[in-house]
This record gives C-alpha cells, sequence and structure tokens, in this order.
C-alpha cells in the first residue's frame, strides 16, 4: 500500500474545504486578506520606517494597509519614496484581486441563494392549508374549487408540491384561474415521494392532503410511491384523498395508504357518470352542479332537531335546504321509505347553497294538492342503445349499463379499435353485436341505422392523444347532429371528453351530456378534500344499487302549465316514494353553465312547469 504524503494530506484537507460552498471560500479569502495586509505593513516598516509622513507606529500603518487593499484606488493619492510606493501600488494590485474575488463569491451565493428560494425549498409555516401533492390538469379544478370553498375564509392556504419549477406552476395557476380572493397559493418544487420534500409541506398541521394521478404510463404506480412515503412519515397525519386510474390497483393503494387514505376510482366514477348520463338526459350537469361550489353543494346536519319526524316529515323542514337522505350509524341511505324515523344519532343529508343558509322553516310551507297529478311511474321497457368507439373504462360501462336496463334490451358496438367488445361475457339484460366502423365516417355512421336507438354514447379512443382524441369526439358528434337534423331523428347523445377547455366547442354540437372525467374527478377530490365524510354520499350516488338521480316528466307530478310553489312539487314526489330535488327548465336547456337546471330553489317560490320539462328527483329505478 502506497503511503500518503503529507503534501497529499493537505491537498485533501484543502479540497474538501474549498468544495463546502460559499462561506468556506469566504474564510480562505478572509485568510489570504489578512496574510496580505501583513505581508504589505511589514515591507512598509522595513523599506520605508518613515512613511508616510506623520504615520507614528504599526497599528497605524497595518490600518493603512487595510485601506489600500479593500480601497484599490487609494494608491492615486499616495507620495512618498519609490519603496513605499512600489509597497503600496503591490497591495493595491493585491487588493483588487481580494475584492473582485470577495464580490464574485457574494454575488455567486446570493445567486444560488435566490435559485434556492425560487425552486422553493422552504419549509411551510401555516397551519390549517390544504396540500395537493403531484401536478396533473386536476390541479386546476381542486385550486378553483377549493378557492371557492374558501371564498369567506381570511388566510385559507392552498400549497401545491410537484416536480415543476415553482414559478412556473404560480405562473399556471394564476393564468388559468385569475384572481384567488382570500386564498394564497404556495408553491414547492420537490418529489412527493421524497420523505425529506414531503417535510416542506407541514403535513403534521395540515388540513387535508390531495393526491394526483399524473399524466402518463402507469400513473397509479406513482400515487402508490406517493401514498407509501405519506405512511412512512412519522408523527400525525392529516386525512388523504388520492385518486387511482385503474380498478384493479384499488386494493394496493389502500394496503400503501392505510386506513386515513380515502381513495377515488376515477375510471369506475367516469364509467357510472357516463352511464347514467346516457339514460337521463341532463344528469351529468345535476352531478357537476351537485360537486362544484358554484350552487348547491351537499352538508351534513345533526338529527337532534328533527329527531321523532319521519323522512317524509323532513323533505319541507327547511326553506332554503332539501333534505335528500339520512347518514347513519350503519351507512348512507338516499331516498328512503318515507316513514323511516329520524333518530338523534343520524345525521341528515342536505342540499344548499350555503351552511349558514340551512335553518328551520317557521312554518310548513303551503301545497297545492289539487295541482298534483295522479300519474304513476313510467314503465320499466327494453332500451336500445348505441357504443361508439372504446377504451379502457368501455368494459365497465357496458357493464354497469347492464345493471341498468330491462331484459332484452340492445347494445351495439361500432369501433374500429382492436379491443371493441373484449371481455364482455356474463352479461344478463343486455344483447350485444360488434361492428367495426370508423366512428368519424359520415357514411359509416349512416350505415348503423342510428334512428333505431334512443341512446348514443361516444365515447374517447384511448389510441389516441387526448387532444386528438377529444378532435375525433367533435367530429362524430357534428356527424350525428347532422344527421339528426337531416333525417328529423331524435336520440340523446351523450359524449366523453379529456379536456374541459373543448366543452365550449362541444356544446356547439347540442350533445345531451357531456362528460369531461379529469374535471369530474378533480370536482369528487376537491369536496373530499374539504369533507371526507361525503364519500359514501357519492358512492350511493353512482351506484345502480338504490335511489338515483332521475329527470322525470313533469306532467307527472303537477299539472302543467299552472304556477305552484316547489313545496307542492316535493310534495308530488313524496307521495311515488321520491325525493324531488329540483326541476329543468327545457327552455334554458342549450344554455350555460346549468343548462335549464335549478337545484334546491325555496319551497314557497312559486314554478310553472311545462309538458317538455322535467322534475329531477332521486328514486329507485
Amino acid at each position: 500500500m502506497a503511503r500518503v504524503t503529507f503534501r497529499e494530506r493537505a491537498r485533501y484537507w484543502f479540497d474538501n474545504t474549498m468544495s463546502k460552498g460559499t462561506a468556506s471560500l469566504v474564510g480562505w479569502l478572509a485568510v489570504v486578506s489578512v496574510a496580505l495586509i501583513v505581508v504589505v505593513a511589514g515591507l512598509t516598516l522595513w523599506l520605508a520606517p518613515s512613511e508616510p509622513e506623520g504615520v507614528g507606529g504599526a497599528g497605524q500603518v497595518l490600518w493603512i494597509a487595510l485601506m489600500h487593499a479593500l480601497t484599490p484606488s487609494k494608491v492615486a493619492s499616495d507620495k512618498g519614496s519609490i519603496a513605499y510606493m512600489t509597497v503600496m501600488f503591490a497591495g493595491s494590485l493585491g487588493g483588487i484581486f481580494v475584492v473582485s474575488m470577495l464580490v464574485g463569491l457574494l454575488s455567486n451565493g446570493l445567486k444560488q441563494k435566490v435559485d434556492r428560494l425560487r425552486r422553493g425549498r422552504s419549509r411551510i409555516v401555516e397551519s390549517g392549508h390544504t396540500v395537493v401533492l403531484g401536478w396533473s390538469d386536476q390541479v386546476f379544478t381542486i385550486v378553483a374549487e377549493l378557492v371557492k370553498a374558501h371564498a369567506s375564509q381570511p388566510g385559507s392556504v392552498i400549497a401545491v408540491l410537484a416536480e415543476r419549477d415553482k414559478l412556473a406552476m404560480e405562473e399556471d395557476l394564476r393564468e388559468r384561474l385569475g384572481d384567488l380572493g382570500r386564498t394564497r397559493l404556495v408553491c414547492r418544487t420537490g418529489r412527493p415521494t421524497e420523505t425529506r420534500d414531503l417535510a416542506l409541506m407541514n403535513l403534521a398541521a395540515a388540513r387535508s392532503v390531495v393526491v394526483l394521478s399524473p399524466e402518463g404510463d402507469d400513473p397509479d404506480a406513482h400515487v402508490i410511491k406517493i401514498l407509501l412515503a405519506l405512511a412512512k412519515r412519522p408523527g400525525t397525519r392529516p386525512p388523504v384523498v388520492a385518486a387511482i386510474a385503474a380498478s384493479r390497483n384499488i386494493a394496493a393503494a389502500r394496503l400503501a395508504g392505510g386506513r386515513d387514505v380515502h381513495l377515488v376510482d376515477s375510471d369506475d366514477t367516469a364509467a357510472r357518470l357516463i352511464v347514467q348520463s346516457s339514460r337521463q338526459s341532463g344528469m351529468s350537469v345535476v352531478c357537476m352542479d351537485l360537486l362544484n361550489f358554484d350552487g348547491g353543494e351537499i352538508y351534513l346536519r345533526p338529527g337532534e332537531e328533527l329527531a321523532g319526524r319521519t323522512y317524509g316529515d323532513t323533505l319541507d323542514a327547511y326553506e332554503s335546504a332539501t333534505v335528500i337522505g339520512l347518514r347513519r350509524p350503519t351507512g348512507v341511505v338516499l331516498n328512503p321509505p318515507m316513514d323511516t324515523g329520524v333518530e338523534h344519532d343520524d345525521q341528515l343529508i342536505v342540499i344548499a347553497h350555503d351552511d349558514s343558509a340551512i335553518h328551520l322553516a317557521p312554518s310548513r310551507p303551503a301545497v297545492d294538492t289539487a295541482a298534483i297529478a295522479a300519474v304513476g311511474p313510467p314503465p320499466r321497457e327494453t332500451e336500445r342503445t348505441l357504443l361508439l368507439n372504446w377504451n379502457g373504462r368501455a368494459e365497465q360501462i357496458v357493464r354497469y349499463l347492464d345493471a341498468y336496463v330491462a331484459p332484452g334490451s340492445v347494445l351495439e358496438i361500432a369501433a374500429d379499435h382492436p379491443k371493441a367488445g373484449t371481455g364482455l361475457t356474463g352479461l344478463v339484460n343486455l344483447t350485444m353485436n360488434v361492428k367495426d366502423c370508423d366512428t368519424t365516417d359520415r357514411y359509416a355512421l349512416e350505415s348503423l341505422g342510428v334512428g333505431l336507438f334512443q341512446h348514443v354514447i361516444v365515447l374517447s379512443d384511448d389510441r389516441f392523444s387526448p387532444q386528438h382524441a377529444d378532435t375525433r369526439t367533435l367530429m362524430t358528434l357534428l356527424q350525428l347532429r347532422d344527421m339528426q337534423s337531416a333525417l328529423g331523428e331524435r336520440y340523446s347523445i351523450v359524449s366523453e371528453m379529456h379536456d374541459e377547455s373543448n366543452r365550449a366547442l362541444a356544446e356547439v354540437t347540442e350533445a345531451d351530456d357531456i362528460v369531461i372525467s379529469d374535471t369530474v374527478i378533480g370536482l369528487l377530490l376537491a369536496q373530499l378534500a374539504e369533507n371526507r365524510h361525503l364519500a359514501d354520499v357519492f358512492g350511493y350516488l353512482f351506484d345502480s344499487r338504490g335511489s338515483e338521480i332521475y329527470p322525470r316528466p313533469a306532467g307527472g307530478y303537477v299539472a302543467s302549465g299552472r304556477p305552484v310553489t316547489f313545496s307542492t312539487v316535493i310534495e308530488a314526489a313524496r307521495r311515488r316514494g321520491e325525493t324531488a330535488i329540483g326541476y329543468r327548465d327545457a327552455g334554458a336547456i342549450n344554455i350555460p353553465p346549468h343548462y335549464g337546471i335549478v337545484l334546491n330553489p325555496p319551497k314557497s317560490q312559486p314554478v310553472v312547469l311545462n309538458s317538455r320539462d322535467a322534475v329531477i328527483v332521486l328514486a329507485e329505478s
């Protein structure tokens, strides 16, 4: 083994000290400066002991040498012998080197500090903030909804941690969302899968955490890794809400996150909403209204104030809120039997525009019983549905549709996707046919006999990029709408899209419902981040079992064209075992943003419903 020399050890030590950063470099520069000053002062005392004139000691000579080192321009005003001037000139040259190095080091150190601050590496000190981990298009929906939810809360904070530049994140969010009101946005650059980066978010003091499913291949693996990193952190952890793209990964994500994590199955939720919207025109708008913080929101109220009453008696208990169900210790039930008693430990599930508007009505609202129609529920009939295009969630859509329709119903699948119709064994109520078809081709669509179907579902083809897939969907919608106009046919059209910005373009085609799956999941995550107890409520709404939301002809509830209070509509629905939550004005069916949907109108508000209008109810299928 070769012996390490003293020179090598010294050089190794010097290299280590030099690599410790700006502070170490400034320290070495200080050592060089002191050496320079001492050498200049020593040479001055030796070569010109009586200069400059009036200087009487080594201390004063050291001071003069220090000034020449720090202010090299002072040599221009020096006078004396050649020896003195030469020593001062050399000291000034050394000072130029020292000052230049010092300015360079300080500038570089300050730049590094600014870059570190720009990347957002300081620890968040707020408490009660909402943390968003990861980045995708859903972040814009989530932040926008949280800003609305916190509009009346001064000092609210939303913190985002993602592997993107801090300033780029802030600029993107402010450009898309505009003024954030009282809510402050804090972005940090880091990897949500790293424990040290998670420490920047002060999770122990956070109100809730939202984990986003990123774009790209295998997004669930990234989400599961974040959940593992959160579970690994010591100390307390706030409630966590995460989106999982594929249903098959739910079990693994639940194991990784533990009991404090609520998982949203993106594919399952979108599939259920597409199916429900295909059968009930306006369903997607109703769900969007319930999920966002703009209009009617879902709240939980303690059951003590209405304990002892039956569920049917609670329907007109609030003037500006609509009761839709009960949250019991055994679980959530929407639109339970009207004679169900309300217990002290129950919670009432209500729709209201704000929790401050939920007050008991001073008296029972007036009901015009003479205006209530005596029409029974519509009979269940077989249906014909046309499914255009294919993607990864299409199999779930078909199976959920099979659970809704009457036996003997027909499903026609038209797509040129290689996997179209595969894996669909064991269907109970549907008879399925598959045809090869380019759904953007007018002649191919006409050959399908679209007018024979009651419902048309246009899916987003997952073989293409999101923007290209949306463009193809728009082309299909335009063809279908033109065919309707030319042939005088009428069938409901539900389309699936990726990008919310394409909604305005799709509305030109007058599709009955447009489901933006990423937006729906973003809205649901925002709702659960604010109140995770609503998870069971939304899960019940999207399930084919139990009561669901149905827009039904208004003529089956009240007399057409006759002014009645909405409490009369509620009573008409109650007699059929249903809960009325609003209505749809057919005259505003193509007017955004609500498309004629009115949820939770005041009970005493007079309304005039015609034959083309609909009453929106919670009812059994």
